[in-house]
């Protein structure tokens, strides 16, 4: 197989072209399924912000909504990040509040009061745990959690974070249902290669713009779209237990990852990616079992044959 080149290269886009056709994308989507608009959770981060701006450039904003759907771990910067946007483009936006909802459902329970008292001491302890179970069982909590698992600890801190996002996506639909509209999901390739998803929760969705484009290429995206710059920079993160961000679950910066996806699935041998993406083949093995570990999410449910 013939080089592919300087990987970085290879995953540059035409943002303008792109754009257009995911514009196209959204506003056939709802005309053929006879929707009246799109909703669109908000979290502040990169995804959705994309998501929301190619909505009202496919839609008006008098056809889309966003919902910020906060809950006790959430980061008061992500709110106000949506925010921004929403009211730079003119967006309708609802907050729900899902503390009460998830407290009545027991999952704050999962994990000691105590521990997530406080939201610095919080980041530290869960940071703390994290690298302790990577010390004792020589994987990282995000890759053992693909599949089952027979840890307590990791077993109380899947059920705490996955229900969020399937609460989340019931909230979506609530709204959707009510106003006839099309959830408009917010998963990138990236994502979805490697099972940085919560099954049924965020990959749940109508149309998913997004997940053509690997994470790297969203940001391309968000830049010609002029996001502002307070969310294309910062940390990608889920928002979901204080101190974890994208990286720090996964391991590997996307600037890494997104080469190394891009070799894998154009089938090249994991010395060449390696010397490719200039990562050693222990990385690539990573991301390798990584998207092998994930491969039921993405054909769930099973079947018989």
């Amino acid at each position: 197989m013939p080089k592919m080149g300087l990987m970085p290269e290879r995953l540059k886009i035409e943002p303008e072209k792109i754009s257009q056709e995911l514009k196209t994308f959204i506003k056939t989507s709802v005309g053929n399924l006879n929707r009246e608009g799109v909703v669109v959770g908000l979290s502040g981060g990169l995804d959705s912000s994309v998501v929301l701006a190619l909505s009202v450039a496919a839609l008006g904003s008098n056809k889309v909504l966003g919902l910020i759907m906060p809950e006790r771990d959430s980061s008061q910067d992500s709110e106000s990040d949506a925010r921004l946007l929403a009211e730079t483009l003119g967006v309708r936006v609802e907050k729900i509040d899902l503390t009460p909802i998830l407290g009545e459902m027991g999952i704050y329970k999962h994990i000691p009061e105590a521990v997530f008292a406080r939201k610095k001491i919080a980041g530290a302890a869960v940071k703390g745990s994290y690298k302790l179970y990577t010390g004792l069982t020589g994987e990282r909590p995000f890759l053992s959690g693909l599949e089952g698992t027979s840890s307590g600890l990791l077993k109380r801190a899947n059920a705490y974070y996955r229900m969020k996002h399937r609460l989340r996506m019931v909230i979506l639909y609530s709204y959707a249902e009510r106003e006839n509209l099309l959830v408009a999901g917010t998963a990138n390739r990236t994502e979805f290669l490697i099972g940085f998803f919560v099954m049924y929760g965020d990959s749940a969705a109508d149309i998913m713009p997004l997940l053509p484009l690997y994470k790297t290429q969203v940001r391309q995206l968000a830049e010609f779209l002029r996001i502002p710059d307070r969310i294309i920079k910062k940390a990608p993160s889920p928002d979901l237990i204080p101190g974890i961000t994208d990286e720090f679950a996964i391991g590997i910066p996307y600037e890494k990852l997104d080469p190394i996806l891009l070799g894998l699935d154009a089938n090249m041998a994991m010395g060449e990616i390696a010397a490719e993406t200039g990562v050693n083949q222990k990385t690539v093995a990573y991301v390798k079992e990584l998207v092998k570990r994930s491969e039921h999410m993405r054909t769930s449910p099973l079947v018989p044959a």
